[in-house]
């Protein structure tokens, strides 16, 4: 299995065997098997933001199996969707690429101020058992008002998950009137939001890259702050020190060059990896897989790499 992938297992010693299977069938997937690296394709934005907003930039996206495809031809580890489009996808794919079912969703058409940010349960654990899946999703906004509710959500799943031998991923966004307006991605929010996931249960966490801003002035700040690399070592501290696999999220579009300087901080900071969407598949074809392709080249490379 190599020692990379061995070591990250030994973490995980406590979780069911099949979970520990399935860590290990994402490790070693894709072009980046046995690096200890993770490069999943989440395609949710169509709920999330509507299909419009999400796809017209590249009309081919409107076609659920155009996602996994590019997945698979781009030799990404794994693949994420709600359960309509795991469901087109699973017969073609599942036994080629691993999927994740993604369980929650919320959408732009709710109004939070009914009750706050929330997501509505959309798939079971058992559909991802039914549909070949090898983890689940579940998104968590801590600092909302509906914010413990999910958590109490979450621990649930991941409970129900781990009986059949499914990892899970926690989606763990800050978001809510318990966040000051503008640090959502702040280093000790999103700090704070890691830990608890982490302390949730969470088999993989899936956070935003930290800024360099500071909502709670009183927290002991140690390191550079504008060195993205040390806000990512800051943030696998949180994760159980390295012990717990966290991918950060490519967020709203940017140019190459600024996804590039992204990645290779993640690397330098010891982070486990990218989940890429938006900048993913609002791309033409050729021009996305030549950029996952330099992402796999920067994420496979050997030199430079922290390991904490």
């Amino acid at each position: 299995m190599g020692d990379i992938v061995s070591s990250i297992l030994s973490n995980y010693r406590a979780a069911p065997v099949g979970v520990r299977v399935n860590i290990a069938r994402l490790l070693t997937s894709g072009r980046l098997a046995h690096t200890g690296k993770l490069l999943i394709l989440p395609v949710d934005q169509g709920v999330e933001h509507g299909p419009i907003r999400s796809f017209s930039y590249n009309e081919d996206a409107y076609d659920p199996l155009y996602h996994p495809n590019l997945a698979l031809e781009a030799g990404l580890s794994a693949y994420a969707a709600p359960i309509g489009m795991i469901e087109l996808a699973a017969d073609l794919y599942a036994h080629r690429l691993p999927l994740i079912l993604k369980l929650n969703n919320s959408n732009l058409l709710h109004p939070k101020e009914l009750n706050g940010e929330y997501q509505a349960i959309t798939a079971s654990v058992k559909d991802a058992v039914r549909l070949g899946c090898c983890a689940v999703g579940f998104t968590i906004y801590p600092g909302s008002p509906q914010g413990l509710y999910m958590m109490e959500e979450a621990k649930e799943i991941i409970c129900e998950a781990n009986s059949y031998g499914l990892p899970s991923v926690i989606w763990s966004y800050p978001r809510g009137a318990g966040i000051e307006d503008g640090y959502e991605t702040s280093i000790d929010v999103i700090s704070y939001a890691v830990h608890i996931a982490a302390l949730m249960g969470a088999h993989i966490i899936k956070t935003k890259i930290p800024s360099s801003h500071v909502m709670d002035k009183k927290v002991n700040i140690n390191f550079d702050l504008h060195d993205m690399s040390l806000r990512i070592r800051q943030i696998m501290k949180c994760a159980f020190s390295s012990k717990r696999i966290v991918l950060f999220s490519g967020g709203a579009s940017k140019d190459i060059s600024n996804i590039k300087d992204e990645i290779l901080a993640i690397k330098k900071g010891g982070g486990s990896g990218s989940i890429i969407g938006r900048n993913t598949f609002q791309r033409p074809r050729k021009e996305a897989v030549e950029m996952l392709n330099s992402i796999i080249a920067l994420y496979g490379s050997y030199g430079d790499v922290n390991y904490l």
